[in-house]
């Protein structure tokens, strides 16, 4: 019977304050394929399906005059003019191809693939190599996973949190994050997304009592409860190891949610 791994626990001001018991999850092995899936999976939830009116575009008695004519086959109106409709390639013509609301566009995943995706995805977080190889800067980090005592979780103002990241060696990563802001090139600009950024961290709490709000402006930090983990989150791009600060209390709450990771 293998013992369990142990991980120190940190304070606010960035100095040991005991230690922490990893759950099992923590050993579950690197599955970037799965991962992947996951990722896929959850994003093709957000997109809206479309179609067409399969009518569109042949509301019209436009037809074909045949050949010996000197003209081309294309359907014509009927009357003066002779203007050419219906076909592809006309003005007020239908499409060639037009894109169907029966389309499955959801990508289904089961749900032990699942599981196992965010079990994967929470164990790269451990692994000082998969963090360091989705470009976060990790040089004031001294271990992996990072974890700091509960009272994180109180802070309320952005100014007392961005201290107590640049105790725990953090915000190395949020500068990266703020230096890669630049504008979108193309007509996204003009479509609610104008500005591309780096991923930063992601901080996993217990409970939240009011620092979702305080680092909600720092740039790339993102904060979630344990029970709202999911392997987008963890693996952004599908790319697993993303940079995560656990609360000491997270860990707690994954031993009990999924204590028997590997049997899963």
């Amino acid at each position: 019977m293998s013992t369990k791994k142990t991980a120190q626990i940190f304070d606010l001001e960035g100095k040991p304050a005991g230690k922490a018991n990893l759950p099992s999850v923590f050993e579950t092995p690197l599955r970037p394929d799965v991962i992947k899936r996951a990722v896929l999976a959850i994003q093709s939830h957000r997109l809206q399906p479309q179609g067409r009116d399969p009518f569109a575009g042949k509301k019209t008695s436009a037809e074909s005059r045949g050949t010996g004519m000197a003209l081309a086959r294309v359907p014509r109106e009927k009357g003066g003019g002779g203007k050419a409709a219906f076909a592809p390639g006309t003005v007020g013509g239908r499409q060639a191809h037009p894109p169907k609301a029966a389309t499955k566009i959801i990508k289904a995943i089961p749900k032990k693939e699942k599981q196992l995706a965010l079990f994967s995805a929470i164990a790269a977080t451990a692994s000082k190599e998969t963090v360091a190889s989705r470009g976060h800067k990790i040089e004031g980090i001294s271990e992996f996973p990072l974890i700091v005592v509960d009272s994180i979780q109180e802070i309320t103002k952005t100014k007392e949190i961005e201290v107590v990241l640049t105790n725990l060696g953090l915000l190395t990563d949020i500068s990266r994050v703020r230096d890669s802001r630049k504008i979108r090139a193309g007509k996204g600009k003009h479509r609610g997304r104008k500005m591309k950024q780096a991923v930063g961290p992601l901080i996993v709490v217990a409970e939240n009592k009011g620092v979702a709000d305080a680092a909600s402006n720092l740039p790339g930090v993102d904060i979630v409860t344990v029970k709202n983990l999911n392997p987008e989150l963890l693996a952004p791009g599908t790319h697993p190891g993303r940079l995560t600060l656990w609360t000491a209390g997270a860990i707690e709450q994954i031993d009990k949610l999924y204590g028997q990771g590997e049997n899963a």
